[in-house]
């Protein structure tokens, strides 16, 4: 017998591990549905099975579960995804901000601009947690110093005749 966390990865892709977009066009429209829920009753805490919880929002249990893992990473407190059942009591909170912010890290511009959210998260301070969580995947690389540039030590003297002298 598979878990719902298995049964969710098994329906949500083919056999190959490609998306069944069949199956995803059909799950994100419920998704969008309990966030925009979410963020009209500014509800950031979930108490319930994982039963009562997919018959509210007119979801599958493996639906559910998978709802679960697409915020796991928000939670304010673990929850054991890959062992959900039916009668698992989920006691979870989140903060708007943290959510907001994985939305944006996630790409799932069909989530994070929501007009919801700007009854949770005024529009000024979305614009700032998004360019927040874009810059933080932003690597940044210190210019090489080529062998005739000033050496950074501040010397005065060129690279190669200072500290690059052992390269």
């Amino acid at each position: 017998m598979s878990t719902l966390y298995e049964e969710w990865l098994s329906r949500s892709r083919d056999q190959y591990g490609r998306l069944e977009e069949k199956f995803w066009k059909s799950y994100m429209q419920r998704e969008q549905a309990v966030y925009e829920n979410l963020l009209a009753s500014k509800t950031n805490t979930i108490n319930t099975t994982v039963t009562e919880f997919a018959e509210l929002h007119d979801m599958q249990e493996c639906e559910a579960a998978g709802f679960f893992d697409g915020i796991v990473e928000a939670l304010n407190e673990e929850l054991d995804i890959e062992n959900l059942e039916a009668a698992t009591q989920v006691n979870v909170s989140f903060e708007f901000e943290n959510l907001f912010k994985k939305m944006v890290e996630y790409k799932a511009k069909h989530l994070y601009s929501l007009p919801q959210w700007n009854d949770v998260i005024n529009e000024e301070e979305q614009k700032r947690l998004m360019k927040e969580q874009q810059k933080s995947g932003t690597i940044v690389k210190d210019k090489k110093v080529s062998r005739n540039d000033p050496c950074p030590c501040d010397s005065g003297k060129k690279y190669k005749k200072c500290c690059g002298l052992d390269d």
